[in-house]
């Protein structure tokens, strides 16, 4: 990666599930989605293709800086995720998560397109990782 300024951490946005909770895309998240799903760009592909799975893995990526124990792992799960989010929260979680990565990535602008079956349109390339 040529420019460490291309991935930025920013404002975490807010998103209200079973209780306030802030999305957050730093390099961690990143990090949690490649092991979860391969790599970052078949888990945008999977979310492209209306995957709810990559969907609960992306969602849970972004919250798991507030859930870490002593050892900074994640005390939340993706199933426990699933657990607080119900089908009709898809259509705000989408937004939410767009709007996060969106302003990690340092252009919002370029995550902004979602459509119902493409949680995530459209494809954010992610610097530095070749996606």
């Amino acid at each position: 990666m040529s420019n460490v300024r291309e991935v930025r951490t920013s404002k975490p946005v807010p998103i209200m599930l079973d209780k306030e909770r802030h999305l957050k895309y730093d390099l961690n998240a990143f990090a949690e989605i490649e092991e979860q799903l391969g790599s970052v760009d078949e888990a945008l592909e999977s979310l492209e293709k209306g995957s709810i799975k990559a969907l609960r893995v992306v969602l849970w990526a972004g919250l798991i800086h507030e859930e870490l124990d002593e050892q900074g792992n994640p005390k939340i799960t993706p199933r426990q995720v699933g657990e607080i989010v119900s089908i009709s929260d898809l259509p705000k979680l989408a937004e939410k998560i767009g709007e996060a990565m969106g302003a990690d990535l340092g252009n919002p602008e370029d995550v902004k397109g979602v459509t119902s079956n493409a949680p995530l349109a459209p494809r954010q390339t992610v610097p530095g990782t070749g996606n």
